[in-house]
């Protein structure tokens, strides 16, 4: 089933990225009060959980740099409810979708049932120590087919991140170091160029190098050791396995339909660049 995650994690990628680089969510948060596109993201993705410290949220999301969280939790709820953010993000995610895809597409029998049949899988998995999927599981689920597509492969997607967390905890490799593994698999150099990093401090960013660098997972230049890169791939290939549980919610002629539908639905937003 491992190959099945990836190949789902492939095909609801897109469909999830609409909340980050397409215009509509970030306009209906903006709409709300939200200052600032990060204020927006914290507040709305964070949301789920209730409003819980910023620690909590630093916690849960791993991967952001000690206080950034907090330049924006709690006070981008001080004025704004939790509530209101995540109306706004499914709202704002939903329009996107249906503006790239068309009508046609958006109206689509097919559609409807890779809605109904990736909401089977997302509500199907399981929650013991997946904060982020546990919360998005409290939610409702939107009766608009397009709404519910978005909303169920973003809870995949946080379900999959949970157990991102997981396996990121068992190799030892924090937050920001994942992101310098990640740049690096992406043929990144130097690392401190991703835009995930390229803001941090230098001094934060060179105590990270060479905490790789004494581990033995990156050289001297700052690429990959042999010992490096299969950190990073046995990281994924955990991650994939412990993304495969929901999909044994589906039949094998579901999940054969779940694909079919949702290939031409990804292809046309991987066209787009989800935007």
């Amino acid at each position: 089933m491992t190959h099945t995650a990836r190949r789902m994690f492939e095909l609801l990628e897109p469909i999830c990225l609409v909340t980050f680089f397409a215009d509509e969510c970030n306009e209906e948060l903006a709409a709300l009060g939200h200052r600032t596109y990060w204020d927006g993201y914290f507040a709305s993705r964070a949301a789920p959980l209730g409003r819980v410290p910023a620690e909590v949220v630093h916690a849960a999301f791993y991967s952001f740099a000690d206080g950034e969280v907090a330049r924006h939790i709690p006070s981008a709820w001080e004025t704004i409810p939790p509530e209101a953010s995540v109306a706004a993000r499914e709202r704002g995610s939903a329009a996107s979708l249906r503006r790239i895809l068309g009508d046609g597409t958006a109206d689509s029998p097919g559609l409807a049932r890779a809605a109904d049949l990736t909401t089977k899988a997302a509500m199907s998995a399981p929650m013991e120590g997946r904060v982020m999927y546990a919360g998005m599981r409290t939610l409702p689920v939107p009766s608009d087919p397009v709404a519910r597509l978005w909303h169920s492969a973003t809870m995949l997607r946080e379900h999959r991140g949970d157990g991102h967390v997981a396996a990121l905890v068992g190799a030892r490799i924090g937050g920001t170091e994942a992101h310098v593994l990640s740049a690096l698999a992406q043929g990144i150099h130097p690392a401190e160029s991703f835009g995930r990093l390229h803001h941090l401090p230098k001094a934060r960013l060179a105590a990270v190098m060479d905490g790789l660098r004494e581990r033995g997972l990156v050289d001297a230049d700052g690429r990959f050791t042999d010992a490096g890169r299969a950190t990073g791939e046995r990281i994924e290939a955990l991650t994939d396995e412990l993304a495969a549980p929901p999909y044994d919610a589906l039949s094998p002629a579901e999940l054969d339909e779940l694909i079919t539908e949702l290939e031409p639905i990804t292809a046309t937003l991987v066209a787009a660049g989800s935007r």
